[in-house]
This record gives structure tokens, C-alpha cells and sequence, in this order.
């Protein structure tokens, strides 16, 4: 097999490679798209019904307390209240965002097994390089003593 054919074949499979991961990563955006669009809608929502409801209940609390001494006292619980319940929305979101999936992890994986595959396959080619070096050497040193047996042998005959 020529060295052409040979970096030719490795090439294309390079570029296939490179295309497949290409697609599995273009997948993965589009999936991680749409999940995000819809969580996006979906938090939207849950605000907006979750606002509308601690307005309510607000409204109704101070109108409740309003007639009676404890209207501050009634109102400063429901900023505590609420404030811890941001509070803890926040921790919630941002340990979500710290420890969640991570994107695009098959194509990571799948990146690092072709590295591996990399590795193992050059450190194959190395070793056929080497064997090769070594069996061209075996053989120049068998042509060296070869010589040298017909050199001693062409002087004994010349005596």
C-alpha cells in the first residue's frame, strides 16, 4: 500500500469523524434549544400565576389586619416570608446551574473516546514504525556479517 492511499484513507475517515461528531453536536444544541425554550416558558408562566397569587393573598392579609393594631406586624411577615422564599428560589436555581447536566456531554464523550482512539492508534503506528526499524536493521546488520563472512572467506581462498 503506497503512503497516498494510506494518508488518503486516514483523511477521509478523519473528515467522517469529524462530520459525525458534527451532526451529534448539532443534535444536542437543538435538544438543548428546546428544552431551554420550554423551560423558559414555563418559568414565565409560573411567575407570572405565582406574582398574581402573592398579590392576592397580600391583599387579602392587609385587608384582614387592616381594622386591627397587628396591620404592620401582619405585613412585615409576609415581606419575611416572601423574602425567604426568594432566597431560597435563588439557592435553588443557582445550585441547579452549578451542578446541573452538562451540555453537549455526549458529544464530550464521544470527543475523548476518538482522542483515545487517537492515542492508541498512533502508538500503533509507532510500534509497526519501529518493528520496521528494527527488522531493516536486523537486515543490514545479517547484510553487514554476510559481507564479512564472504570477505573472509574471499581471503582464504586468495592465501
Amino acid at each position: 500500500m503506497s503512503l497516498r492511499t494510506s494518508v488518503s484513507g486516514v483523511a477521509s475517515s478523519l473528515l467522517e469523524l469529524f462530520r459525525t461528531r458534527l451532526e451529534l453536536f448539532s443534535l444536542e444544541a437543538a435538544e438543548e434549544k428546546a428544552r431551554l425554550i420550554k423551560l423558559l416558558g414555563m418559568a414565565f408562566a409560573a411567575l407570572l400565576f405565582v406574582t398574581l397569587a402573592v398579590l392576592v393573598f397580600t391583599v387579602t392579609i392587609a385587608v384582614a389586619f387592616w381594622p386591627t393594631e397587628n396591620r404592620y406586624v401582619a405585613l412585615g411577615l409576609l415581606a419575611a416570608i416572601y423574602a425567604l422564599i426568594g432566597i431560597a428560589l435563588f439557592l435553588s436555581i443557582r445550585r441547579q446551574l452549578l451542578f446541573g447536566p452538562t451540555p453537549f456531554s455526549a458529544t464530550i464523550e464521544e470527543l475523548g473516546r476518538d482522542a483515545d482512539l487517537l492515542d492508541r492508534v498512533r502508538a500503533a503506528q509507532d510500534e509497526a514504525e519501529q518493528a520496521e526499524q528494527d527488522e531493516h536493521d536486523d537486515r543490514a546488520e545479517q547484510d553487514a556479517r554476510a559481507a564479512r563472512a564472504r570477505q573472509a572467506a574471499a581471503r582464504r581462498a586468495g592465501r
